[in-house]
């Protein structure tokens, strides 16, 4: 039995990192581990514009700790006042890698996010000639959808039609959760990829439900039926280069979790590579989780793996602590719910 396990420094193509003292907080979680990681742009008010996403990065780099070797890798929050200009000058200096799309009130902070589809076309066009990915909150908004059908909605009323109207747009479906997802990027060979994320690995809606309401594993998109968890491992495990980890760690002070109208997400950037290892070697596929990890992503977005290396090694289970104590509060880790015999070396 592999007790031992060497990879490429993974990356997480999906996080959360805050502001102010909760980045602080939470930054060397992720950079403990991660040698990038796709930054989102819904902080209060949001990224749009590229001197935004400037300041941004200078407060995320000013808040790592010395001898810590990180690369936030920045985005731009789509709005429908965008101007195309300004993030074609963002993306070719590097400065930015990638655009998110937030349908309006989806999410966390996304109140400023597209309501009219029609009103970014333009946009994604440009974005199509000059090679910039849009990542994708793949849920509709509705009130009549049922919460557990957003994805699958969106994906047949606004992904496919998008992405039909503009060839040549890469598109990351971010954090999908669904057999319907995992369907539609199998289906599409060209400019599609998706995220999947530690915790839709893991639970499934019952861990939310049953037994009691449990916020920790309250997310958006919320997890569903085990039938899509289970299609979800075997996308992750596949080796398929069109799937990879973004995390979509998102922390939240417990507070704000333990509330009556409680936040969504989990946070997962602590214990990722410990949850991700059991997950894979539970599905005998070990040896897909560097690619899943470190391979597939940087491959999607144009960019080379990491060069150092990371090992992961097996023993005594790993004993992980149950909060975060940041300067904005404290901040519950995500509980898989079983052991965690991996741990990085």
């Amino acid at each position: 039995m592999t007790q031992s396990l060497t990879i490429r420094r993974p990356d997480d193509w999906h996080l959360h990192l805050r502001d102010g003292a909760m980045l602080q907080g939470v930054l060397p979680e992720t950079a403990r581990h991660f040698g990038r990681a796709i930054i989102m742009p819904n902080l209060v008010p949001p990224v749009v514009t590229g001197a935004d996403a400037a300041a941004y990065r200078d407060r995320i780099m000013a808040a790592l700790p010395e001898g810590m070797d990180f690369t936030p890798l920045m985005t731009l929050y789509l709005t429908e006042d965008t101007n195309a200009d300004d993030l074609a000058a963002a993306h070719a200096s590097g400065l930015i890698t990638a655009v998110k799309l937030y349908p309006a009130g989806a999410t966390t902070n996304s109140a400023s996010g597209v309501k009219n589809f029609d009103k970014v076309r333009p946009v994604l066009e440009r974005m199509a000639e000059i090679g910039c990915p849009l990542c994708v909150h793949g849920e509709v908004v509705d009130a009549e959808i049922d919460i557990f059908d957003r994805e699958a909605v969106f994906i047949d009323r606004v992904l496919d039609p998008i992405r039909r109207a503009t060839p040549g747009l890469r598109v990351v479906m971010e954090h999908i959760t669904t057999a319907d997802g995992v369907a539609y990027v199998q289906a599409n060979d060209r400019d599609l990829g998706a995220t999947i994320t530690t915790h839709h690995l893991i639970i499934n809606r019952n861990h939310i439900l049953v037994g009691g309401i449990k916020p920790h594993y309250y997310c958006l998109p919320v997890a569903k039926r085990e039938s899509h968890r289970q299609a979800l491992v075997q996308a992750a495990t596949s080796g398929d280069a069109r799937f990879f980890l973004g995390t979509d760690s998102a922390p939240h002070i417990d507070a704000l979790k333990e509330h009556a109208c409680g936040c969504a997400g989990c946070f997962t950037a602590t214990n990722t590579m410990s949850c991700l290892a059991e997950v894979f070697e539970a599905a005998n596929a070990l040896d897909k989780l560097e690619a899943f990890t470190s391979l597939n992503g940087p491959a999607f977005y144009g960019l080379p793996a990491n060069d150092a290396t990371i090992t992961l090694t097996k023993g005594d289970p790993v004993t992980y602590p149950a909060k975060l104590e940041t300067g904005a509060g404290p901040v519950t880790v995500f509980d898989p719910g079983f052991p965690l015999h991996w741990r990085v070396a």
